[in-house]
């Protein structure tokens, strides 16, 4: 049976016959659930969520009222072929917020797990979003953007497409970001600029004093040390090489834009 009996679904509220519904879940007033859509289990849609096709939810995610899940993406190139827009579980995705579907036939925007999405902003097509980030009210996250676990974006950051943002990096409020943004420090400015350590977010990660004296250490040879960037690269893999280090040394590597840089 799509809808599971163990479902709660509001009298107002329009389910199409092949979407299916998990036990537990609880869909609100004049929500609209369109077809080949999938929401799990302990699921909660407050009243006018609207989740339109090719669209999957995870379980125990809370989606606000007047949030739109799976858009058709804001893309001229999109030919209204199939394409998906698939949600990991435990996410809360805040008042009227946006997600859209994949461009191309196929394609997808992935949100990952324990999100949690503020209200009023955008996530694009073919988006990839990953685990515990915080992503704040009114922010703008553009096609093709991915953004590493426990990143925090704060309220009204735009984010150019193809742009990546690293793990437990956190950008300042109305930055504009459009080239890739390094793991685990700070950015502010309208043009985005490091600023130095997250430290709140890496002693909530569990960070231990010596892993954050080497992203120190790292973040001063980057930043500070007047060196060309594969000099300073070079300078971290040999002078502090951890874990973390070496995962800021690949992200850098691996960009395409280039990074955030004074």
């Amino acid at each position: 049976m799509p809808v599971s009996p163990g479902a709660r679904i509001a009298p107002t509220a329009r389910v199409h016959p092949d979407a299916v519904i998990g036990p537990g879940a609880v869909i609100g007033e004049f929500c609209v659930i369109e077809p080949d859509v999938v929401i799990g289990a302990r699921c909660m849609l407050e009243p006018y969520v609207y989740v339109k096709r090719w669209t999957t939810l995870g379980e125990g995610n809370e989606i606000s009222a007047g949030a739109v899940l799976g858009t058709d993406p804001l893309d001229k190139n999109f030919d209204g072929r199939r394409s998906y827009l698939r949600i990991g579980n435990g996410n809360k995705i805040r008042e009227h917020f946006t997600i859209s579907r994949g461009t191309a036939p196929e394609s997808e925007t992935v949100i990952g797990d324990e999100n949690y999405v503020m209200t009023s902003g955008h996530i694009a097509h073919n988006a990839k979003i990953g685990n515990r980030t915080v992503i704040a009210s009114c922010a703008l996250v553009a096609g093709y953007v991915e953004v590493e676990d426990q990143a925090f974006i704060s309220g009204n950051v735009a984010i150019h497409q193809f742009c990546k943002v690293g793990r437990l990096a956190m950008i300042g409020g109305g930055t504009r970001v459009n080239v890739d943004v390094p793991p685990f420090f700070l950015y502010a400015g309208l043009y985005v600029t490091p600023t130095g350590l997250n430290m709140v977010g890496l002693r909530r990660a569990g960070f231990a004093s010596d892993e954050i004296a080497a992203l120190k250490a790292a973040y001063r040879t980057l930043y500070r040390s007047g060196l060309k960037l594969e000099e300073a690269l070079q300078g971290i893999e040999t002078g502090v090489s951890t874990e973390h280090t070496r995962h800021l040394v690949a992200f850098i590597r691996s960009s395409k834009r280039g990074i955030a840089r004074d």
